[in-house]
């Protein structure tokens, strides 16, 4: 990619000296959270990105293939972090704090809301099967640090870890109503809220806080 992607990633307008696959990428990012992915022609995103039509099949086989790299670039960040919290000494509780804001900051970073384009019925196409393969990588590992919280037992941990996903990424349509959601006033509370739905003492929050900030300051892609 042009540039390292993020949850969900930024855009721009044409002439932006990123590439044209970038510029291809944004417009059709603007397009896809504004008209729709059915709507959109791949004759108005070249229009949006400033390129000839012809430049779009020279970058991607179609407006499908753009949608993937679109949705890919909202849910690899997130698998860098899960693998940069794999390990080390942190507690778990203070991982997955960290994992939790770091992915509701993604989710909230950029003009368009890119997260939205995970509730688009073409995403059950056989063509989307990478996106959603690692999409359940993300749930994996999301379940791996559930299954390691104090007090959490092992039969528990895959309802858990799909609740606490889907309160991260909540924010999706926290956005749709919200566009201006911030993501400093919003990434903390649901990793706090994570924390006490998974039964941690309300007198630790601060603790797990303070520790889950320090570790997301390292991570490798946190908005």
């Amino acid at each position: 990619m042009a540039r390292r992607p993020g949850r969900p990633r930024a855009s721009a307008g044409p002439d932006t000296g990123r590439g044209t696959a970038q510029d291809i990428l944004d417009a059709a990012a603007a397009l896809f959270c504004t008209v729709g992915y059915t709507s959109t022609s791949t004759y108005a995103i070249a229009e949006r990105a400033g390129v000839r039509q012809a430049s779009i099949y020279h970058h991607f086989a179609g407006k499908h293939a753009i949608l993937l790299e679109l949705l890919l670039g909202t849910v690899r960040p997130s698998l860098a972090n899960v693998d940069a919290l794999a390990g080390g000494d942190a507690p778990i509780p203070a991982r997955l704090w960290a994992l939790c804001h770091a992915d509701v900051t993604l989710l909230c970073a950029g003009r368009d809301n890119l997260g939205a384009l995970y509730l688009l019925p073409e995403v059950a196409d056989d063509r989307f099967a990478e996106f959603r393969r690692l999409h359940a990588d993300l749930r994996t590992g999301y379940e791996r640090l559930v299954a390691g919280f104090p007090g959490v037992a092992p039969e528990e941990a895959p309802d858990l870890a799909a609740l606490v996903l889907g309160l991260v990424e909540s924010v999706i349509l926290l956005r749709r109503g919200e566009p201006a959601l911030r993501a400093q006033d919003v990434a903390p509370r649901v990793a706090d809220a994570v924390q006490r739905i998974l039964g941690l003492p309300h007198e630790r929050i601060a603790e797990v806080r303070a520790q889950g900030l320090a570790l997301g300051a390292g991570l490798p892609a946190s908005g």
